[in-house]
């Protein structure tokens, strides 16, 4: 199983001594067990549209290292390592408009900043793709900007504001198949959930779609996850 540790460290599994640049990294993405990233109808109240967010988490909001547990406790293991592997070495994210709200078409109200209230757990710059720009804004630590422009191009900005750390592709799921369209995603962790949507926004009909590009690991959890790591080939 290979992790990247971060621009200029070796990796453990690649040639030894061999560099690693910026890379655009898939976090813990969770898909149900028939390839949905999310369920149809989102809107403000229902952000994964008919799809239960509890459901579809659980396995990493359970985990000790689950960055908004209030109380003490949580799961150890597979899944608390690899929600604790979030935000390591990430100094960018990018995201699709559909994660930051359920808006479409022009903006038309400018004093809602999106899901994430005063402080959003990203912690770095977040570029939003979207046909609509708007200006940036900075909440707490987080400033995101709105960007119209073809895979390639964001992800050059996001890598220049990530200042040498990876960059974190948030999704949603047509946001990730854009980028690995384009050729430009090197790692994914997407973790299968014991659920059935029936129907949504695919990530994949299958995870075989990824092996012309990607080697894979598949790694079952104590908790009914199923953990698939891809890691481009070399």
């Amino acid at each position: 199983m290979i992790f990247p540790v971060g621009p200029g460290l070796t990796v453990v599994g690649h040639n030894e001594g061999e560099h690693v640049g910026q890379l655009l990294r898939v976090q813990h993405f969770t898909v149900s067990r028939d390839g949905f990233g999310t369920g149809e109808g989102q809107s403000l109240e229902r952000p994964f549209g008919h799809a239960d967010p509890a459901g579809m988490f659980a396995w990493r909001s359970a985990t000790a290292g689950w960055f908004m547990r209030t109380e003490p406790g949580g799961t150890r293991g597979l899944d608390d390592y690899l929600t604790r592997d979030y935000d390591r070495n990430i100094g960018a994210e990018i995201m699709g408009r559909n994660k930051f709200g359920p808006q479409r078409g022009p903006w038309e109200d400018h004093e809602w900043q999106g899901w994430w209230g005063d402080r959003p757990p990203f912690h770095t710059p977040v570029f939003v793709l979207t046909h609509h720009v708007r200006p940036s804004f900075t909440l707490a630590d987080t400033t995101f900007h709105f960007v119209d422009a073809d895979p390639a191009t964001v992800l050059e900005q996001a890598k220049e504001a990530a200042e040498g750390k990876d960059v974190r592709l948030g999704g949603g799921p047509t946001t990730i198949r854009e980028f690995l369209d384009a050729d430009l995603v090197d790692t994914l962790h997407v973790a299968v959930v014991p659920v059935e949507l029936g129907s949504g926004v695919r990530l994949w009909e299958s995870p075989d779609e990824l092996l012309d590009r990607f080697d894979v690991d598949v790694v079952p959890s104590r908790s009914g996850v199923i953990h698939h790591l891809f890691w481009r080939r070399s």
